[in-house]
């Protein structure tokens, strides 16, 4: 059996507004109006694969738990990166991870975000590993490129009979007339992320060309804590791993590496024009997702949440509306969306890293309206959930119950509320929202203060363990 490892540290910037810091790309649903990227990474793993090890950002857990139970599919580990080093490291963590249930584990590495159609061609990709593998051989799969695509690293390959090619070199993105070139030669290949071989090889290579990472990380995997289910990373330890890819790591100076074609329909999902390129375009070249009016439109990607939009007489365009961001571009400029999104990040706007929607282990919440001064939000928690008992330095809070029935802990005082009962938390008072019922919960929160920040959360108790 081979232990699939499942990377799920990307943060997809390029598909901003969609994708945001705590809920990226692999977490949404893209190609799929049901499924995630995630989960259909985990959904077209082999029959001969075991289940996977996955490791994420540590503010994710969560939403990798609940699209796990969202599939029926369950995992050998979640590792909790508390920030991100790159793959290399992870893998390793992972490898590590993999001898401990068989010292004869060899990994197959995907990323959690990327995209392929056909997956029966995927598993006879993965089948035909098995050969190198056996022969202590590190696999790297490569796509024949369609285009000259100059957002793809690139492996050129050497002569082979028998399907499995050694690797002359790896290339670094390139400019497009060298993109070009590279399309029109039989000798180049994308270089997809997608990796295979023995736990023990790729750790050993590790060590010999990374030593210092090797080290820290075997100290990593020995620190790493169970937590509800999770495995949860040292921060002080893992700040002393190198951040530093697989490529330049280990492929590019192994000589121990090998090439396999995988010819799957396979795409990294990585900007908005990828994504037009991946779905089903109308006769006119056009993706419309949304409650839309097109015009004269032609070639373009227009995608809206909820409002009605008109685009009249423009070709080559992106157009994603949320409901709190607006992305217009030319689509071959779409690839700039992460310079936005490090303006955002460096202004310290919300919207950098959260959708109005807002993911936690008790449920969600959404922000409905939000003014100088005042807030107000829609909390749901799950059935048996609560959120964790705190207070609030710089606003008071106002509950309404709109449906279920609300634990609510003010002070001193538990008491029972139903819908279209309220209560008011003052500044400063220790309090905590509980489902204790068997249905959803739903309640409007009206904030008021000085300071409406998520991080003005002072928790006395929680019972997902976060910081804060």
């Amino acid at each position: 059996m081979i232990i699939p490892v499942i990377l799920c540290g990307g943060s997809g910037t390029r598909l901003w507004p969609m994708s945001r810091k705590n809920c990226p790309k692999q977490f949404l649903n893209l190609t799929d109006k049901h499924l995630s990227l995630f989960q259909k990474t985990i959904l077209r793993l082999p029959k001969i694969c075991s289940k996977p090890i996955i490791i994420c950002n540590e503010s994710h857990r969560f939403i990798v738990s609940d699209q796990l139970k969202a599939i029926n599919k369950c995992a050998q580990s979640i590792i909790l990166e508390p920030f991100g080093k790159n793959t290399a490291p992870a893998i390793a963590i992972c490898a590590l991870e993999a001898l401990s249930i068989s010292s004869e584990s060899s990994i197959l590495v995907l990323s959690a975000d990327h995209e392929i159609k056909d997956t029966d061609s995927f598993h006879k990709s993965v089948s035909a590993s098995i050969k190198p593998i056996n022969k202590n051989l590190l696999v790297a799969f490569g796509v024949k490129p369609t285009r000259p695509e100059t957002g793809y690293g690139y492996i050129k390959k050497s002569e082979s009979n028998d399907g499995i090619f050694p690797i002359s070199s790896f290339e670094e993105k390139p400019d497009y007339d060298k993109a070009l070139d590279f399309l029109n030669s039989d000798d180049y290949f994308w270089n997809s992320g997608i990796f295979a071989m023995k736990a023990k090889l790729y750790l050993e290579e590790l060590k010999k060309y990374e030593f210092d990472l090797f080290m820290n990380c075997k100290k990593v995997n020995k620190g790493l804590k169970d937590e509800f289910g999770f495995k949860k990373i040292d921060k002080t330890l893992f700040k002393e791993c190198k951040d530093i890819s697989i490529d330049y790591a280990v492929m590019e100076r192994t000589s121990n590496a090998v090439l396999l074609n995988l010819d799957a329909k396979w795409s990294d999902v990585g900007s908005w024009e990828s994504l037009w390129l991946e779905k089903n375009r109308d006769k006119f070249g056009n993706i419309i997702d949304g409650d839309i009016y097109t015009n004269n439109v032609s070639n373009s990607y227009i995608k809206t949440e909820k409002k009605f939009t008109a685009v009249i007489g423009l070709e080559n365009i992106i157009v994603v509306d949320t409901s709190d961001a607006l992305l217009v571009s030319d689509k071959s400029m779409a690839h700039h969306t992460k310079e936005i999104v490090n303006h955002l990040k460096e202004d310290k706007r919300e919207e950098y890293q959260n959708h109005k929607k807002v993911h936690r282990p008790w449920g969600y919440f959404e922000s409905l309206e939000k003014q100088e001064g005042y807030q107000v939000k829609l909390l749901s928690l799950n059935p048996g959930a609560k959120i964790s008992l705190q207070k609030h330095e710089h606003r008071s809070e106002h509950w309404v119950v709109i449906s279920g029935e609300a634990t609510i802990t003010c002070g001193e005082l538990t008491k029972k509320y139903t819908k279209n009962q309220s209560t008011f938390i003052p500044q400063g008072t220790i309090h905590r929202l509980e489902n204790e019922s068997t249905e959803t919960l739903k309640v409007i929160e009206v904030q008021t203060g000085d300071y409406l920040g998520e991080d003005d959360i002072i928790r006395i108790e929680d019972i997902y363990k976060r910081d804060g």
